[in-house]
């Protein structure tokens, strides 16, 4: 009975001389590796927003993230480089471990792996909360729903079972249901910077006014190093789970370290132009991250970023809830890059003796 519920839930055992044919493809690799990193975009314009809001910075300097957003895409394209270069030096995959170890020394290896493991840890939190924020934030224009928020816990527990429940059908198997979404969101997104893009540039005003009318925020802040240091940091956030693709090589089919390095420059190149996209969209529609405002009495008062720029591009159609639901499922589904590669990480520390 119970080698038949494990058969059910599980699947059928693999045997070793199979294990080549569950390696990743890059249209499923992409999903897998990279649901993390492209997640980003949905909170990382909103993190720097967020600093800028909190300090109480005048409104009309909030046009400086968009030069905050520029150097963090230099350093992203920085890191893929470095990653690019890591996958064709260390084909056996390991990542920031293995290059430490061997050209730092082991207490520098170990202190990467180490941080490593806590991020992919703090990774799953992060991602499912986040994912559950933005379906709440959709649901909201839903009085009825509205009872959701007091159960969001429950949510993110809920979607973490789901997640672990996929993985342990086994990577391949992972990626065809994380594919669908993930490419859902990649191309709502794309299509929502191209037609907000495009409307800018027409000159058009937003289908809905976005930016509180009365945002709250002091006339007597002003812009300061350390300001613009501080939010370049939270912005960071964008960088969140590049090097997922360098810990994972030996997922890919062969060749597989061009295999990972293609997946890797497809990656960079996503993330650039819909982290860039975002934050000028942003900037655009006057966007404030208004739950981290007094309340000026609207009926959006947390409501994430994202979703008000779709809402100022679509108003509340169907291209807007297409959107919120594809950044809530790419927020869920970027904690499986945890589940990728927090294994493979942890069996390099294993056969060093160190896990």
């Amino acid at each position: 009975m119970a080698f038949r519920l494990r058969r059910i839930l599980f699947g059928k055992p693999l045997r070793t001389e199979h294990a080549a044919h569950e390696r990743l493809s890059i249209p499923l690799a992409l999903p897998i590796f990279a649901s993390d990193a492209l997640s980003s975009v949905a909170y990382a314009t909103e993190a720097i927003l967020i600093q800028l809001a909190d300090a109480r910075v005048p409104h009309e300097l909030f046009g400086v993230s968009r030069w905050i957003s520029l150097g963090i895409v230099a350093l992203i394209l920085m890191v893929v480089i470095s990653y690019w270069q890591i996958i064709h030096a260390y084909p056996g995959g390991g990542g920031a471990y293995i290059v430490a170890r061997e050209n730092l020394g082991e207490i520098a290896g170990l202190i990467a792996a180490a941080s490593l493991l806590v991020d992919y840890v703090l990774t799953v939190a992060v991602s499912i909360a986040e994912g559950v924020a933005a379906a709440l934030s959709a649901l909201r224009q839903f009085p009825q729903l509205e009872t959701l928020e007091e159960h969001k816990v429950w949510l993110c527990i809920a979607m973490l079972l789901i997640i672990t429940f996929l993985n342990l059908r086994g990577v391949r198997e992972s990626g065809l249901w994380f594919a669908a979404p993930s490419y859902l969101f990649i191309f709502s997104m794309l299509g929502l910077i191209a037609w907000g893009v495009g409307r800018s540039a027409l000159g058009m005003k937003p289908v809905q006014a976005v930016a509180p009318p009365n945002p709250g925020i002091g006339l007597t802040g002003g812009l300061t190093l350390f300001l613009i240091l501080r939010a370049f940091s939270s912005g960071c956030s964008a960088l969140t789970g590049i090097e997922a693709v360098s810990n994972g090589v030996q997922a890919f089919r062969k060749p597989e370290a061009r295999n990972a390095a293609v997946t890797l420059v497809i990656l960079g190149a996503l993330l650039a132009v819909m982290f860039t996209g975002i934050t000028y969209l942003s900037n655009h529609y006057g966007i404030v991250p208004a739950e981290h405002l007094p309340d000026y009495g609207g009926e959006n008062t947390h409501e994430t970023v994202v979703s008000q720029i779709a809402r100022g591009t679509f108003g509340l159609s169907l291209p807007y809830y297409v959107i919120q639901a594809a950044t809530a499922l790419i927020l869920l589904l970027a904690a499986n890059t945890s589940f990728a590669g927090f294994p493979r990480l942890a069996s390099i520390l294993a056969e060093d003796g160190f896990l």
